[in-house]
């Protein structure tokens, strides 16, 4: 090789080592620039992409019945992290504590051994772990009790302790009412019942937290002066009547089950204000078991068939066309229009009976036979009619998924619609709508609008409050009343609801209905059994529907399905409502009235108190203890102190159960129980010295 052509050769390595140092400083050059003159800047990009808000759930409000028992609520379930690598967290402090912290880790949840939670942090702590799940779904009192142990009452910032809340709707009564009370869907799509039509008012308004999110996708929360907190929904306070609910679903639960039912509905109403007080629906499951899964009483739209018959006598009542005593002929229950044969539901035998009689019975042929003739040619007449009694109009019921009634118009009617619509068919009516009808007699002629909710609350204070709404008033001519009430009367007395007021201490009216159903387009399905009335019939309380599809066995007529359902809720409402009975005036009587009267042998001064005003039994009260036993001196009921000392077993014999558990327990006793009543015996003593702990074994009879 000539040297001109190595020194080529040495040139061109020199200048391509030279570009690549030159390279090298600038790369160099540009890191050090970035870092220090640009750090700032990039670093606030990171921030920016990697720390941002996310939203928090507010604490959902709870609902009540009328008298403040709770239906709905959220329980808190918390979720414990650690960040191991928190700045605020010192390595001596750490190891101090470690040991401590993990034996009462392993008392709490009794899940893992000391020395196994011990290893676990330490080697969260050695791999830096930013979001360490210590434990899931911890109650409250769990959290309270882990904020104290070592380590971790140093505070969030010294011991990474990070919680998250997460909500449980639950119901304490179980499924009672379940419906009604309803739910919202997972993603709030899907809304039912109270849940979901005031799932705004309920679900409050969402704050805000600052997070960072770490390698692998988790989010850790940052101190941040932008953080907002979330307030909380309001409370909501219903109509409900617990004990109510519970008789009407019960009552309900063993007609549906006893007549193989599809489903069925039970409804309660107050006449005057429009409080539903209860409200029951139950589906047939492919297991023969029943449960709350669709609200019959607002959204099934059925033909009401012939409890539909009191809007065809008002309308002939209202034009002055009949008298209720006059007589007609049932043609022994069967009569043709054109080429369709009307038979009444139950065979009687019967030819000429009086209007008032042909209704009690139910007859097809007697009310179809009234409007046919007077009314045919005049079908607006009679349609104007079920216009101005609301039959076609919503109740506005605040629960979301009420179904608009079907009324046809004269224009649809076929040659023998009149006859059919005037017993209950060709129109579709859902079971609320029906008792606002009848609650429209029982109110005299005045309707209300049913309503389920009485107010908002938050934090106890009352946000909003909702009143009884008269929708319209002299619906109902006074010159018809009497003897509209006097049919429905007549229904319970002679008629197909005379079963109803058996050995009843107080009157019902109403209306029994047996509804043909439809399959495959004709009438030959089951039947609808129903029963729609209002009680003390002479002093108007309260009115309830009952509706119950397809009995299958045991019978399929409303007085004898849907009726005994009626008469249990409505003994239960007469058995617990004092006004709804008569006033006893005791005049000279008092004493021995006393003398006779079963005294509440122990329980708290305000509680015996409040029972005996509502009772107006006269007492004499000097107690300055909490809890008294009531006694007859000189003939007065007195209160006396029954105050327990604080380390004896207190006498809790003649007691009912709630106060005789609340007693014993604030002692530190364990309470077990046999039998049902009031404790008739205690296994440990009265004045025996308290070890708490010790189980106390009480007997009821």
């Amino acid at each position: 090789m000539s040297t001109n052509k190595r020194k080529d050769v040495i040139w061109r390595v020199y200048v391509a080592f030279f570009g690549i140092v030159l390279f090298g400083v600038a790369v160099l050059g540009k890191t050090i620039h970035t870092q220090v003159a640009e750090g700032s800047h990039w670093k606030g990009m990171a921030d920016s992409l990697t720390i941002f808000s996310k939203t928090i759930a507010p604490e959902r409000g709870n609902i009540y019945s009328e008298d403040g028992r709770m239906l709905a609520t959220s329980l808190p379930y918390f979720d414990v992290r650690i960040d191991l690598a928190a700045n605020g967290i010192v390595k001596e402090t750490f190891m101090q504590n470690i040991d401590s912290l993990s034996l009462c880790l392993a008392n709490l949840f009794n899940d893992k051994t000391q020395s196994q939670y011990r290893s676990e942090l330490m080697n969260g702590r050695k791999d830096k772990n930013r979001y360490y799940l210590l434990k899931s779904n911890l109650s409250y009192t769990q959290l309270k009790t882990l904020k104290t142990f070592p380590f971790f009452r140093l505070g969030r910032n010294k011991s990474g302790l990070i919680v998250i809340q997460k909500n449980k709707r639950i119901m304490p009564f179980g499924n009672l009412a379940g419906r009604t009370i309803g739910y919202v869907g997972a993603h709030g799509d899907y809304k039912v019942g109270l849940e979901g039509s005031f799932d705004e008012q309920l679900n409050g308004v969402e704050g805000q937290i600052l997070v960072q999110r770490l390698a692998g996708g988790t989010l850790v929360p940052v101190n941040g002066d932008g953080d907002i907190d979330p307030q909380a929904g309001h409370d909501i306070y219903t109509t409900l009547d617990i004990n109510l609910q519970d008789v009407a679903e019960n009552a309900l639960y063993k007609a549906v089950l006893s007549h193989q039912a599809d489903w069925g509905t039970c409804v309660l109403m107050e006449v005057k204000t429009g409080k539903i007080k209860a409200m029951a629906n139950l589906t047939a499951n492919t297991d023969g078991t029943y449960s709350e899964k669709f609200n019959y009483a607002l959204g099934e739209r059925t033909e009401p068939g012939s409890t539909f018959k009191l809007a065809s006598m008002i309308a002939l009542l209202e034009d002055s066309l009949i008298n209720i005593n006059d007589s007609i002929d049932i043609e022994y229950g069967e009569k043709k229009y054109d080429k369709q044969i009307m038979r009444d539901a139950e065979e009687h035998g019967l030819k000429k009976v009086s209007i008032k009689h042909a209704f009690a019975i139910s007859s097809n042929v007697g009310v179809s036979k009234m409007v046919y003739n007077n009314y045919r040619g005049k079908e607006k007449q009679f349609y104007q009619h079920l216009c101005t009694l609301r039959l076609n109009e919503l109740t506005g019921l605040e629960i979301i998924g009420e179904t608009k009634p079907k009324i046809k118009e004269p224009s649809q009617y076929s040659g023998v619609s009149l006859p059919w619509i005037s017993v209950g068919y060709e129109q579709q009516i859902t079971p609320l709508q029906m008792l606002c009808f009848y609650n429209l007699i029982a109110n005299n002629g005045t309707a209300v609008k049913p309503y389920i909710v009485s107010e908002f609350k938050e934090f106890n204070k009352t946000v909003k409050a909702f009143v009884p709404v008269i929708q319209q008033e002299n619906l109902i001519s006074q010159k018809s009343l009497p003897s509209i009430k006097q049919l429905l009367e007549a229904v319970c007395i002679e008629g197909t609801g005379k079963e109803l007021s058996k050995d009843a201490p107080y009157k019902i009216a109403g209306k029994t209905g047996t509804t043909k159903l439809i399959l495959n387009g004709k009438y030959e399905g089951g039947y609808n059994a129903s029963f729609i009335g209002y009680f003390p019939a002479d002093n108007p309380q309260y009115t309830c529907a009952v509706m119950i599809s397809n009995p299958i066995v045991n019978g399929y007529y409303g007085g004898s399905v849907a009726g005994p359902v009626f008469r249990e809720v409505a003994d239960k409402v007469y058995a617990t409502c004092s006004s709804i009975h008569p006033a006893v005036n005791l005049g000279n009587r008092v004493d021995s009235a006393l003398r006779e009267l079963p005294l509440i042998a122990y329980g708290k001064n305000e509680e015996l108190e409040k029972i005996y005003k509502m009772l107006q039994i006269p007492f004499i009260s000097n107690a300055k203890t909490a809890w008294v036993a009531s006694h007859l001196v000189n003939n007065k009921i007195q209160f006396l102190d029954n105050e327990t000392i604080d380390n004896q077993v207190p006498d809790v014999k003649g007691l009912g159960l709630k106060d005789a558990i609340f007693l014993l327990e604030s002692k530190g006793l364990k309470v077990l129980v046999t039998g049902v009543g009031k404790v008739s015996n205690q296994s440990i003593l009265p004045g025996a010295l308290v070890t708490k702990g010790n189980i106390i074994i009480l007997t009821l009879s």
